[in-house]
């Protein structure tokens, strides 16, 4: 008896131990229970969530550990405030990440790449450039070289002269030089006879030959006085000339010059020395390489631009039995010039974000925390800028999603002075991620509605892409990008029908936004130019109660010469950041600058 009652104290005592423990586990923070959310007694507090107090942006509806430093989360009870994630911090959920499509790069130290296309024309060698004068008046009784491009030699005779005055000058000459016992004052006459014939334009080889020609000879050989081609004659047979008459033009072509215009952002990547290939249609398949020779220190004051040359060597060719270069002059090129720098911290351009010109980054803090950082950027390479402050080596920048983040983080703070993206926005428009590329923000409904934006963005993603063929000067893309503005132009008039100050721009794009397909470039310019204004018109009025939409405004101060008729400069719309100047193309693809509306 005494033994089965002891045995039954025991159990009693072990049930109690273990319901004991069971009770303090579950009131542990660490614990995986929800009774704890649910108060167990009256008075109790609610807890809200659990957050990381290291990294305030990691929380959690249940305990846990924070993701970035493994440290316990700590509850947040009822009545209680979290820590603050920090200012500059957004913080987006999985889904939101998911849906917006976030995607980082490391901020890494590597050479700076930059590729620059430049357009000029190839020029000859200036400094071996001759005009071949009449040193002396007569008639022209014989060309030996009769037309332009001939390639002559030093020395060769070039026409035959007759020139009573070089003839009677020779004749003194031969009379002094014949004499016999040349006593000083002949010999003093003699050198003055002499000089006078090298005025006349006689070579030392001329002079030297007379005493072998027979006084009665009334000719004289007009030669060249350098190797190169004739780019000019300027002289027929029997032609009188008289003194200081040009007779012909001759240039070296063995190295010629490619000129072209460097505007002033580029010139800090440019310097004596550097390789140059260049490319011209005349001559398919073949690159020139040259370096650069000259940089001209003054820099226009309406292109704010400065002239550079490259010097490269002009092969002679051999075609038909006859030699020539194979490069003519003032042929139109193109030079191509792959730079990189020293290594340097970069970060790609895609990350970079421009609200009133003053760049910004989103870092990944992990978490779905980003931390809006101001940067300090220096050269702009092919796809990375040049940080000079505000980052380190290692860090995670987000390079897609980071509009939409912005926008979030000034949804968050209410807008922020020099920074206001519109506080009027929808939020779910701010951080869902589903509109399309370039989609323009949600705008008051007093001002725009859904239907309106959309097609406005519509119109702005024809307009860019017009815009982009212009730009590479493809004329067949052109056309092919007018034809949905024949449906697009009035849906956007009637969609903006009534809207004040908006209506009558739409009205003024119903007039000259219905593209015919254009015959040559020049004429698709002109018709873009009649098309593109009221559309920037459009877009200003955008950027203006929205400056965080997409679309840019870049204007040229120098469009007067890209057609007939064009005005001093133009504006047009792009969606990315670098200028692609649709007024000119190829031949000046920087010219121009983003602007405020």
């Amino acid at each position: 008896m005494k033994s089965s009652t002891t045995f039954f104290i025991l159990v009693l005592v072990a049930a109690v131990g273990v319901g004991g423990w069971w009770l303090g586990r579950s009131s542990q923070p660490g614990s995986h229970t929800t009774h704890e959310s649910t108060p167990s007694a009256a008075g109790a507090r609610r807890i809200l969530y659990y957050q990381s107090a290291m990294h305030p942006w990691i929380k959690s509806d249940k305990p846990g550990k924070c993701t970035i430093c493994g440290m316990d989360l700590t509850p947040i009870f009822e009545g209680e405030k979290g820590v603050a994630s920090g200012e500059g911090v957004v913080t987006l959920g999985t889904n939101t990440i998911q849906a917006i499509h976030v995607a980082t790069a490391t901020v890494q130290r590597a050479p700076l790449r930059r590729t620059f296309r430049f357009a000029g024309t190839i020029e000859d060698d200036d400094s071996r450039h001759r005009i071949l004068s009449a040193y002396v008046a007569g008639r022209i009784d014989r060309l030996f070289v009769n037309y332009q491009g001939a390639e002559v030699t030093e020395g060769q005779p070039l026409a035959q002269l007759y020139s009573p005055m070089l003839l009677t000058a020779q004749r003194e000459y031969l009379a002094l030089k014949q004499q016999s016992g040349l006593g000083d004052s002949t010999r003093a006459l003699l050198a003055a006879a002499g000089q006078r014939l090298r005025q006349f334009g006689l070579s030392e080889a001329q002079i030297g030959a007379l005493s072998d020609v027979a006084i009665t000879n009334i000719h004289t050989a007009v030669s060249a006085p350098m190797t190169g081609t004739v780019v000019k004659r300027m002289v027929y047979e029997g032609q009188y000339v008289m003194e200081g008459e040009a007779l012909f033009e001759l240039a070296d072509f063995s190295t010629m010059w490619f000129q072209f215009d460097a505007y002033e952002q580029d010139l800090p990547w440019l310097a004596l020395g550097q390789e140059v290939a260049v490319a011209t249609p005349s001559v398919t398949g073949r690159t020139f390489t040259g370096k650069i020779a000259f940089i001209d220190p003054n820099v226009r004051d309406l292109s704010r631009s400065a002239r550079v040359r490259v010097e490269i060597p002009n092969p002679l060719v051999t075609a038909n039995g006859r030699e020539h270069r194979l490069l003519l002059h003032r042929l139109f090129a193109e030079a191509n010039v792959e730079l990189a720098s020293e290594p340097v911290l970069l970060v790609p351009r895609t990350a970079v974000l421009m609200p009133d010109h003053r760049p910004l980054v989103y870092v990944d803090k992990g978490g779905g925390g980003y931390e809006q950082r101001a940067v300090k950027l220096g050269r702009r390479g092919n796809a990375n800028w040049e940080v000079l402050e505000g980052l380190t080596a290692g860090e995670a920048v987000v390079t897609q999603g980071n509009l939409l983040i912005d926008a979030q983080a000034q949804l968050n703070s209410g807008g922020s002075p020099g920074h206001d993206h519109g506080a009027s926005a929808d939020k779910s428009t701010a951080v869902d991620g589903q509109g399309a590329a370039g989609a323009l923000p949600t705008a008051p409904a007093a001002t725009l509605n859904d239907r309106q934006r959309v097609t406005l963005t519509e119109l702005f993603t024809a307009a860019d892409k017009l815009g982009a063929a212009l730009a590479a000067d493809n004329l067949t893309d052109f056309n092919a990008a007018t034809h949905p503005l024949h449906s697009l132009v009035p849906k956007l008039s009637a969609a903006l029908n009534g809207v004040e100050g908006w209506s009558t721009i739409a009205g003024q794009l119903n007039q000259s936004g219905h593209l015919a397909e254009a015959k040559d470039i020049a004429g698709a310019r002109k018709g873009f130019h009649g098309f593109i204004t009221p559309v920037t018109d459009l877009a200003a009025l955008v950027k203006q109660g929205h400056p965080e939409a997409e679309v840019r405004i870049f204007q040229c101060p120098m469009t007067k010469r890209s057609f007939d008729g064009a005005p001093a400069n133009a504006r047009w719309i792009q969606f990315t950041t670098e200028t692609r100047n649709p007024y000119y193309g190829a031949a000046m693809l920087d010219c121009g600058a983003e602007v405020k509306p």
